[in-house]
């Protein structure tokens, strides 16, 4: 299945403006392929760089004008694939773009760049940001028509959305693209820019978080699960989120007594991974945690459709101390936006009393199968 990816479009339009254009996202979700389409696209024009050749870093980091105009006299474009693994990767694309007229840079990324450059300028006012994600309902609607969205729903709580899923037929040839995915490439980056304890401590944390999607998570409780303590176990969060594995929903307040605030959920980009960690691909009539894929999938599937129609708001969950709560709230230019994902159409479900009375200005809406596709997709 040829899946045309909305960035794609996105990317294109900015070629030619004198900037660094950073395509971030996890490894697998594609971002080579948006990159070689392009440079077959434009040929010459392009000099295609691969960050992880030992001789393409030796070659930049002579990091002068000269060095930089003789490598790249002639083209317009340069793509540099997986930028974050060349040190002071900054610098180099700052020098390039101030002072070689005539150039857009490509540089992907599997990891935050702060990752590796942890000093040296910002490229403020220089660059734009793009994150690659699994693939979206939004793109996938391209290729499909509502009867196959229906049939595959299925398959997308359960297996996830990563790309060359669909080149794989059979089950057991997912399952095990998944397993593979999450032992030997999404821990990479990690293991080897960071000073990480080893492999086992990061899959046993993102084990015990799949096992807590939608709860609240103790860091304190964590880290005595893990035997670390308290402070690694947030610095562990806080790579596994810049390496696009997983992302945090803090809760919202506007100061009432009674308003979770301090607490955060974590979440999955691609419900395949979770599962994946688990180890659990039943169907889901054998499953007991069918609300769980469901409402990581929305927000996953909401996220994705918000970032890659240019809407940017705040993303948080709601709960009170005596259990009202809403799954996510959107907050953007003062309005707030409540969605409650309910797998099973529930019509007696209504907007927790407390939220209506704090915030009588708000949206409420629930998703649920009959009208989920509205709200993740054009």
């Amino acid at each position: 299945m040829n899946i045309v990816r909305l960035l794609s479009k996105s990317i294109e339009k900015q070629i030619g403006k004198q900037k660094v254009i950073m395509l971030y996202g996890s490894r697998r979700t594609g971002k080579t392929t948006i990159i070689d389409n392009i440079a077959q696209k434009y040929g010459d024009d392009v000099l295609m760089l691969q960050g992880e050749d030992m001789q393409v870093a030796v070659m930049l980091a002579q990091r002068t004008i000269a060095n930089y105009r003789r490598l790249t006299r002639g083209k317009k474009i340069i793509i540099i694939d997986e930028a974050q693994a060349i040190p002071d990767i900054g610098m180099i694309l700052k020098l390039m773009i101030d002072n070689i007229k005539g150039i857009t840079v490509i540089a992907t990324g599997s990891s935050s760049f702060d990752l590796v450059n942890k000093t040296g300028e910002p490229l403020v006012g220089r660059n734009l940001v793009y994150q690659l994600y699994p693939l979206a309902q939004a793109e996938l609607a391209t290729s499909e028509d509502a009867f196959a969205t229906v049939r595959n729903l299925e398959q997308r709580l359960i297996y996830g959305s990563y790309p060359e899923l669909w080149q794989l037929e059979d089950i057991a040839d997912q399952k095990n693209y998944l397993l593979q995915l999450v032992n030997s490439y999404l821990l990479k980056d990690l293991l080897i820019l960071e000073n990480i304890k080893g492999a086992d401590v990061l899959y046993k944390l993102l084990q015990l978080l799949a096992w807590q999607v939608g709860s609240q998570v103790s860091t304190v409780e964590l880290g005595n699960s893990l035997q670390i303590n308290k402070v690694t176990v947030e610095r562990y969060l806080d790579l596994l989120s810049k390496v696009f594995i997983i992302y945090p929903l803090s809760g919202y307040s506007s100061n009432l007594r009674k308003e979770v605030s301090k607490s955060r959920k974590w979440y999955f980009y691609d419900n395949g991974i979770r599962n994946a960690l688990i180890n659990n691909f039943s169907p889901l009539q054998s499953r007991n945690d069918i609300g769980q894929l469901w409402e990581q999938y929305l927000l996953s599937e909401r996220m994705k459709y918000n970032s890659y129609r240019g809407y940017s708001p705040q993303y948080y969950f709601w709960r009170t101390y005596d259990g009202q709560e809403i799954d996510l709230l959107e907050l953007a230019d003062g309005q707030l936006q409540g969605i409650e994902c309910k797998w099973k159409q529930n019509k007696k479900t209504k907007i927790p009393v407390a939220f209506a009375k704090a915030y009588p200005d708000a949206n409420f809406s629930i998703l649920d199968k009959d009208n989920y596709l509205d709200w993740i997709r054009e």
